[in-house]
Parts: C-alpha cells; structure tokens; sequence
C-alpha cells in the first residue's frame, strides 16, 4: 500500500470566520477592548525596547505591526502580540554581542523557522516540554530583567551595561555610590501606583452621580499609564533632574516607519544559528503558552497551535524590514484585552492601530517620559512575570523536579536561555529513562502442574535500552535444573530493538546451556518486532503461545 506524503497545516487564520458570525455588538466590544489594550502596550512597548538595547520607537513599531499581524493572521481569537518582556535578555545580549543589524537578521530567520514550525504541525510539540523548564527559565528571565533595571531605577551613570549576569552585579556595585535621589523616588512611585492601583475593586456599577461615574472610569485604566503620565508631568514640571526618553534618544519620531533591508550576508548568517535558535524557541514556547491562557480565561473556541506558529513567524519575517525587534504572543495585553470584553481578533487589530494613531499625534509627548518610570514599571512587571510560589512549593515535589527547575533557573541566570533549556530537556529525558527503567520489572512466578525444570519469568512495563540490563544478566540467575525459560509477556506493553537485542542474546544464551526460551502473550507491537527481528523464527513455533495456559496444555518433559 503507497504511503501518503504528509500534507502541510492549511493556513486559516482564525479571522477568517469573522465573515459568517460577526455582529455590531461583538465590533463596538471589540474596538473597546482594542482601545483599552492600545494604552496598556503603549509604556510597556516602550520599556521593552529600552530595556533590549534598542530605540524606543522599534518596539512601539513593533507592536503597531507585528500586533497587526498576529491577530490579523493567528490562530486565537483574543491573543494579542508584540514586543514581551521575556525577550529582554535575549535580545539585549544579541545586539550587544552581534549588533543591531544582526539582530534583525536572526528576527527574520526565526520567523522562517515558525512559519516552517507551523506549517508542518510541530505547534504541539511545544506542549512537550516539561512544566519545570517553563517555570525555571521564566524565574531566571525575570531575575535578568529586574537586574538590568537597577542602573535607571537608581539613575547610575553607566555608559555600557554587560550582557552576563556577574558582570552586571560587578558594574551595578563599583557605581552604586552614584545613585542620584531623584531617580529611586520617581521609579519607587511608580512601583506603587502600579501595584496599588484600584483597577480590580468592587464599586457601584449603577451609580447614578457624576463621581461614581468618574471612579467606575478611573478604575479601569490600567496602572502602568498612571505611573506612566504622572511620572512624566512631575518630571516636566518640576524639572526634575532625571534622564529622559529625549535626553538619551533625542525622543520618539513622529512618522510612520520606513521600510529597510538589512545587510545580509551567508557568513553572517552562519554566526547567528544559536541567536536564531534562541528566539524561535522562545517565542513559540511564549506565544502557545499565552494562547492557553487566553484559552482558559475566554469562552471564544481554543486555538490553532499551528496557525498561531504560522502568525508569529509572518510578523517576524516582516517587522524587521521596518526596524522591530522579535514579537509573540503577550501574557498582559492578552489578559487585558479578555477582561476588556475582546470577542475576536478584530481587538488586536484595534490596539495595533490605536498605537499608531498615539504615535501619529502625541509622539512628542514621550520624549519627556523618565527612565526611572519605565525601569519601575518594568521591575514591576519581572516580578509578576516570575512563579517564585515554585520555589517555596520545591520540597513538595520529587528530586527530578527540583533538579531540572533549579538547573533551568540557574544556567539561564549564569549562561542563557539556550543552554538553560538544552541542559533541562537533557536532564529531563535521563530522569524520564531511569523513571521507566524503574518502572520495568522482571518477577518469577509460579504456576499450577508447572513442569519441574521450567523457570517462568513475569515481564512487567516497557523493555527498552534503559531497562535491558534486567533481562541480559537472567541466565546467569537461573537454577541449577532448570531446561526452560517462559517469559510471560501479557504486561509487556512495548519493546524497542534494544530490547529485542537483548532477548536475542538471552536465546543465545540459553541455547550453549542447552536451556529452551519460550515467549507467552505476546501483545501486538511486541509481536511485530519479535516476528520482524528474527526472534520469532530462533525459538521456532513451539517456543510462542497465546498465553501461559497454552503452554501448560502443551508442555512436556524437556528433551535437553
């Protein structure tokens, strides 16, 4: 029978079914929500991209165009992407190991890679990798992000900060005597506006005075943008002696961004294999898991895993061109955007737009914002961003788990996100081995009118290479007497060639001892590879029974 070629994942944005459901009061829910999600992106674009490195005005065209994009092209209804928090680190060590214009490069190569992801159905591959690496690089992202903002936060004049981690805690303590008062009490503020901000607090809803109104109003914008203006309008107007957006970038440009090819080049490219790995990784690791907490906060249908990959790489192909740095899915505006009453992607085209309508007519305005602020605002975010209950919950969990979480959070700590996830899966998959090992076990067992000089051995889970050494050292185990060895396989649920290889050399075995090896209850992929790889045909038909009764009815004294 011809074996069919795989067939690539259609590609079906999930905006595409807007045409045969949409009413007016999903587009004025949506374009509320949409509004709402463009004012909560706007500080945290701008944040996001001083905090890697880069202009402020790239994450904001960042989110304007890949923000488009994801909803436009994705496969959730809510999901709402852009520059992320969790791409601080990786993004900062990037541009400050291979530059600006390799950073584009490598944003555009990932982009490849998830489409390509997408495409062939690998979305749910993602889903694999275990919780304890998400937690322990998701802590040790946070902890780099809160790291590199202590230099604004405390206004310290440091020309460079370094990428690694220990170099960052020697520049931050040889300058730490610079601290300039001002700086600390701006950010402090900040910190406590954001955290203290009534947003979530019951009021009346049908409260008919003109200040519950206002209050009902006031709760719903979010902390950050009061952080963000009052921190602003203190600074101008109480000239406070701060560095600002416009005293360190010259402040935002007030024009739509214009379309650039990056210099390109094979050679290049082969220098940023690990760079492009980084990100694709991250980002589909960030983006699926954003689209599962939509998922379980929205009552819109689940999403696409692929469609999304596909999303995220279209956005990261095409932002670059124009200046932006890598985009996925993100946690906050997405849970902003649901709560904000979001009912489909239409939201997230909103944002994008509003975006780009306040950089069209307020631009000006930003170059007045204190770093101080926005280094506030965003340690505010690392913490929300870090699981550190995990950590408190260790001793409640196995040694594997806590092996993998502390490894994963330390080596992104100390090295980056790439070894910190190579090392986890690594370590993951030698506890999974010795797990299944453990789990595989060999039993005697005894039978009713069972034949004197036969040895019946029960195999019990999964025979693979990590379990072999239980069956090779078998016939050195066995007694004196006896002439038959039967292998009751009922409770064998799988079996790899290495397994096989070591029934084979068991028969061997057995055979210059003059011993016979029967097998009893086979189940059907055991049988297969049994059949296929020659061991079938070595103990003869009289050596295989359907079960153990069979072959009590059809025993005999052993010739041997």
């Amino acid at each position: 029978m011809p074996v069919k070629p795989a067939r690539l994942h259609p590609f079906r944005p999930r905006s595409l079914g807007l045409l045969q459901s949409y009413s007016r009061q999903r587009l004025i829910a949506d374009i509320g929500a949409g509004l709402t999600v463009g004012i909560v992106a706007l500080p945290l674009a701008i944040a996001f991209a001083i905090a890697s490195g880069v202009k402020p005005e790239q994450g904001i065209f960042t989110a304007i165009i890949a923000g488009f994009l994801i909803s436009a092209l994705g496969g959730s209804s809510v999901q709402v992407g852009g520059p992320a928090g969790a791409f601080i680190v990786i993004v900062y060590g990037i541009v400050q190991r291979y530059g600006l214009a390799n950073l584009l490069i490598a944003t555009i190569l990932s982009g490849g890679l998830l489409l390509l992801m997408g495409a062939l159905k690998l979305g749910v591959l993602v889903r694999y990798i275990p919780v304890s690496i998400v937690i322990g690089f998701t802590n040790g992202i946070a902890v780099l992000i809160g790291l590199s903002q202590l230099k604004d936060f405390f206004g310290l004049k440091i020309t460079q900060m370094p990428a690694d981690f220990f170099s960052q805690i020697a520049v931050l303590s040889a300058h730490w005597r610079q601290t300039q008062i001002w700086a600390p009490l701006v950010g402090a503020a900040c910190i406590a506006v954001v955290v203290l901000w009534p947003k979530t607090y019951e009021m009346q809803r049908d409260a008919p005075s003109l200040r519950g109104r206002m209050q009902r109003w006031m709760a719903q914008l979010p902390g950050t943008v009061i952080a963000l203006v009052g921190a602003t309008a203190a600074t101008y107007w109480l000239s406070l002696p701060i560095e600002t957006i416009g005293s360190r970038f010259g402040g935002i440009p007030q024009a739509l961004p214009s379309f650039a090819l990056p210099d390109f080049s094979w050679a290049t490219v082969k220098l940023l294999l690990i760079p492009t790995l980084t990100i694709t990784l991250l980002g589909a690791i960030e983006s699926l898991l954003c689209a599962r907490v939509a998922d379980n906060l929205s009552e819109q249908p689940r999403h696409d895993p692929n469609q999304e990959l596909m999303a995220q790489g279209i956005a990261n192909i095409v932002t670059p061109f124009f200046g932006g740095i890598p985009a996925t899915g993100a946690i906050a505006r997405t849970v902003t955007n649901v709560r904000a009453g979001a009912t489909s992607p239409v939201a997230g085209m909103v944002h994008a737009l509003s975006l780009l309508i306040i950089i069209l007519l307020a631009a000006p305005l930003a170059a007045h914002i204190p770093l101080a602020a926005l280094a506030g605002i965003l340690l505010v975010v690392a913490w929300k961003m870090g699981e550190w209950h995990e950590f408190a919950r260790l001793r409640q969990f196995s040694l594997p788990y806590r092996t993998i979480l502390l490894g994963t959070f330390v080596l992104t700590v100390v090295f980056d996100l790439t070894v910190a996830v190579e090392v986890g899966l690594l370590l993951a998959c030698l506890f999974f081995i010795f797990r299944m090992s453990q789990l595989f076990t060999v039993e005697p067992l005894q039978m009713p009118g069972q034949p004197v000089d036969a040895h019946i051995m029960k195999l019990y889970g999964s025979l693979f290479f990590g379990a072999v050494g239980k069956v090779e050292n078998l016939a050195e185990q066995l007694p004196a007497a006896c002439r038959c060895v039967v292998l009751d396989m009922h409770l064998l649920i799988s079996i790899d060639t290495s397994g096989l290889d070591a029934l084979l050399q068991l028969q061997r075995t057995l055979t210059r001892q003059q011993r016979r090896l029967v097998l009893c209850g086979m189940q059907s992929q055991v049988a297969s590879l049994v059949r296929r790889g020659g061991l079938a045909a070595s103990v003869g038909a009289a050596g295989i029974h359907a079960d153990l009764q069979a072959w009590l009815g059809s025993a005999k004294p052993s010739p041997l």
